[in-house]
């Protein structure tokens, strides 16, 4: 079976959130998913916000699924290093709080617009952003 695995690391700022050997990793490429098995061709990539899908082992489909924020990826030796600003299981997505957060961080902006507030626009478009992506993904699964 080792021949099979290779190891990943999705690491986000605050930590890992996945380290393990897998069979296959998906992640979402700046320009369309990247799919990668044991002895790829060594890469290194853009990520956009979307799914990253971990398959420990394809037989059982025994996959795991996170909500990724944008960020960078390697592959070298067997090895493959996804750095992302944000990455949620899926599993654990609370919807509700999710949509919350979303209509909150849209209305601040659009008080942002018409000179209401002076919140930062970047940090509320991210976290806008990172709602839409966690209920994108909770929605495919």
């Amino acid at each position: 079976m080792a021949e099979r695995t290779f190891s990943v690391s999705l690491v986000t700022p605050e930590g890992a959130a996945f380290e393990g050997e897998v069979e296959m990793l998906v992640v979402p490429g700046a320009d369309g998913e990247i799919g990668v098995l044991a002895r790829h061709a060594p890469l290194v990539a853009l990520l956009k916000a979307g799914s990253t899908r971990v398959y420990k082992d394809r037989s059982t489909e025994d996959v795991l699924e996170f909500a990724t924020g944008p960020g960078f990826f390697k592959v070298e030796q067997d090895r493959a290093l996804a750095l992302v600003d944000d990455a949620v299981d899926a599993r654990h997505v609370d919807d509700e709080r999710a949509r919350k957060q979303l209509e909150d961080a849209q209305a601040e902006l659009e008080r942002v617009e018409r000179g209401e507030s002076d919140a930062d626009r970047w940090q509320l478009e991210q976290r806008i952003r990172h709602a839409e992506n966690q209920l994108t993904v909770v929605g495919r699964a």
